[in-house]
């Protein structure tokens, strides 16, 4: 069995297509279950954010495994394999791990640093373990992930550019309309990310009013920054009487039409208002853009930003763009650790790659002994019992002794590249024939792997 990584990102991918792939707790549920489901993948999580969706899964092939991966992303997406094999970013064993801890310690987030992402990946996980579609190989990648992105935030300065989607957009709002303190802000959605960004707009100072289609989760988060509720009912009115829109909803259609916002604009003279939409599909009509005195802050935008950010670092033309906001040293110390804990996690799944074939040895040189002394025993039925157990004793030392070294040996040498062949040489050698759940490669961790289009297409290679 080997791990694979198959998703979209924002690195990939226009945010009108993330946008397809917008995933509710139920289609994450049916995801998961569709996937295991499957010939080939055993074992499945589903990582799905604003700006990302990502299975990681336990394979019996690469290929099967990416196809079937593949399908079930492309059904979620109402879309062909075809049409998302351009943006589909496909990783295999040694380098879906590094992945995985790279998107846990938030330097594959829009905003490098961010921690957000480290407790969507702990729902996941946990979502996975409540559906029982992770088993004892995603288990430990999963919980060493988590443990990878606490040990990045804590050992490293990434976290000065830690800031979270959020305080980039209020940044990109304060820009355009000035300070948020003591100004009026509208927050519609009262789920996660509505709470982080009360949250975020009540530390600058905001006066902040939540609506939600929950009356009473609308109040408790209101309530916790000392805020106000609005009906969602009313909302021109309440836009009216805000400077911001941030809009961060779980659903699945436009929530804020343009006709709406313009209600809201009227009267207000000179006036600016900030929408920010912070949802995945998108709350706000993009008609909305064209309003005069609007000023609107987006996935895409940012995912825009992000993408100039980097041609600048590349071209070294423009300090202070969102990949300079993290020293370059700290982003350097958190590849290497990643590095360092991609190499353990090799090791340790490793060793257990090897320890059945381990296992099996010893319990096979057992029944030898076993049948041997058996055998003795009919041969020489006269022999008294004190002969009879120091004999078996004996034989039993001297299997043990020279078992002792390749066992060992194996052991040592599986957290090496190729390590896990010699538990193939081991099992041949001694014709134990078992199955430990070891890929035909012997087990190597690989490079990322790239694969061409036309083995994600159905009926293709396997």
């Amino acid at each position: 069995m080997s791990l694979l990584a198959v998703g979209i990102s924002h690195q990939t991918a226009p945010v009108s297509l993330l946008e397809q792939f917008a995933m509710g707790a139920d289609d994450t549920v049916k995801a998961l279950h569709e996937l295991v489901g499957t010939d080939h993948v055993s074992e499945a999580m589903v990582l799905a954010t604003c700006n990302r969706v990502e299975v990681f899964a336990e394979v019996d092939r690469f290929h099967g495994g990416v196809t079937e991966v593949s399908r079930v992303l492309a059904r979620q997406a109402g879309a062909t394999v075809e049409e998302l094999s351009p943006y589909v970013t496909v990783h295999y064993e040694d380098q879906a791990v590094a992945h995985l801890f790279t998107v846990a310690a938030g330097l594959d987030s829009m905003v490098v640093g961010e921690t957000q992402v480290l407790g969507q990946l702990r729902n996941a996980y946990a979502l996975a373990r409540e559906q029982g579609t992770v088993g004892r190989a995603l288990h430990p990648v999963a919980q060493h992930a988590l443990r990878v992105g606490k040990r990045v935030h804590a050992e490293t300065g990434i976290d000065k550019a830690g800031a979270s989607l959020v305080s980039v957009s209020l940044d990109h709002a304060e820009q355009r309309i000035g300070s948020l303190a003591g100004r009026p802000v509208l927050v519609v959605g009262a789920g996660s990310m509505g709470a982080l960004a009360a949250a975020t707009l009540s530390r600058r100072g905001a006066l902040v009013t939540v609506a939600s289609r929950t009356a009473e989760s609308a109040a408790r988060l209101a309530a916790a920054v000392d805020g106000a509720t609005a009906d969602l009912d009313d909302l021109p009115a309440a836009i009216a009487a805000a400077d911001v829109l941030l809009t961060c909803t779980g659903a699945t259609g436009l929530v804020i039409g343009a006709e709406a916002v313009a209600t809201a604009m009227r009267g207000r003279a000179d006036r600016p208002l900030a929408v920010v939409d912070l949802a995945l599909p998108r709350d706000v009509d993009p008609a909305v853009a064209g309003l005069p005195g609007v000023h609107v802050v987006d996935l895409a935008l940012l995912q825009g930003e992000r993408r100039a950010s980097f041609l600048d670092a590349e071209g070294g033309d423009h300090p202070g763009s969102l990949a300079d906001a993290v020293a370059a040293a700290d982003i350097a110390a958190a590849h290497a650790l990643i590095e360092a804990e991609t190499a353990l996690l090799r090791a340790e799944r490793q060793a257990a790659a090897v320890a059945p074939t381990v296992s099996a040895l010893r319990s096979q040189a057992a029944e030898v002994v076993d049948a041997e002394l058996l055998r003795l025993s009919t041969r020489l039925p006269d022999l008294d019992a004190r002969a009879r157990s120091e004999i078996s004793r004996t034989v039993r030392r001297v299997v043990d002794k020279l078992l002792h070294e390749p066992t060992v040996r194996v052991k040592e040498l599986a957290s090496t590249p190729g390590g896990v062949d010699y538990a193939d040489a081991l099992r041949a050698l001694f014709g134990l024939g078992i199955d430990t759940d070891v890929p035909a490669d012997g087990g190597r961790l690989a490079e990322a792997v790239s694969v061409d289009p036309d083995e994600l297409r159905p009926g293709g290679p396997s």
